[in-house]
Parts: structure tokens; C-alpha cells; sequence
């Protein structure tokens, strides 16, 4: 039996969903309200510059589902780059329904296809315990870096 929904590259003119589903993922998650001025440029910026990264969506029937940023970070160890999966977002009435795994396998399959690309990475609020859940089920471990930032 197939999935309800299946997995594409976003598209420009799905950028305001985009951004929409970033506001209520940085509320939900972190109780942080976003400028939404800033974060629709922000998007948009990834549409101008493929370079910055790309969006993959989910979709069941004409309704985009769930989203998923990546973007890239040279490593000189292995002589390749990471993937970094961010800006998550599945609608609610979608959770637990194997999204986000979709999602995840989508971009696994393309690392593991492509020998330049050494692994996966993502960052996770430290509250958000549900995520870490969500990520350690998929074989996803938190030993081996800790994440520090300095935020302008």
C-alpha cells in the first residue's frame, strides 16, 4: 500500500507556506516569535541561491504536509560535506504518520547515492523532547558533538 503523500523539492512560489510553517514551528518549539519580514527574505533566499541549500516538502493531495531545509557544511576531516536538516515542519494533524521520516529517508537516500556527502547532521532545541524521540528512533545519536552559538 502506498503513502497518502509523498515527498518533492519545493518550489518558489510555495516560499510564503514555507515561511508560514517557520513561524509556527519557532513558536511551537522554542516560544520564539520570528520577524516575519525577515524570515519570508530568508526563504526567499534559498529560492535565489541553490547554493544556500534546498526545501523539500511533503504533500498529500494538493496540500503540502510538512518541509525541510538543507543546507551544507564542509568537512576537511573527511573531505566532504554534511548534511544539516533544519527548519522542520509537519503539520499537526500529520505527526506520527511517518513524515518527517519520509522526509528524512528522502535526503539519507541521496547522501548515501552521492560518495562527496559524508553524513547527516541537525540541531535540536534542548526542551523539545518529542524531536529527540522522533530523531533517535531513525538511528540519530547526540554523542558525539555538542552544538554552541554565538547569535548576533
Amino acid at each position: 500500500m502506498s503513502k497518502p503523500f509523498y515527498i518533492r523539492e519545493a518550489v518558489a512560489s510555495e516560499s510564503s507556506l514555507i515561511a508560514s510553517f517557520q513561524l509556527k514551528m519557532a513558536l511551537e518549539t522554542e516560544n520564539l516569535m520570528l520577524n516575519p519580514i525577515v524570515l519570508q527574505n530568508g526563504v526567499n533566499a534559498v529560492f535565489d541561491d541553490p547554493a544556500k541549500g534546498y526545501y523539500y516538502v511533503a504533500q498529500a493531495g494538493d496540500e503540502v504536509i510538512g518541509c525541510m531545509l538543507t543546507t551544507y557544511e564542509w568537512s576537511d576531516w573527511r573531505n566532504g560535506a554534511f548534511v544539516w536538516l533544519q527548519s522542520l515542519w509537519v503539520e499537526p494533524k500529520w505527526r506520527g504518520k511517518g513524515v518527517f521520516k519520509a522526509l528524512y529517508n528522502h535526503v539519507k537516500e541521496s547522501v548515501l547515492r552521492n560518495e562527496n556527502l559524508k553524513g547527516m547532521r541537525l540541531y535540536v532545541f534542548h526542551t523539545n523532547k518529542q524531536a529527540q524521540k522522533v530523531y533517535g528512533a531513525l538511528e540519530m545519536g547526540d554523542e558525539s558533538y555538542r552544538m554552541f552559538e554565538w547569535v548576533k
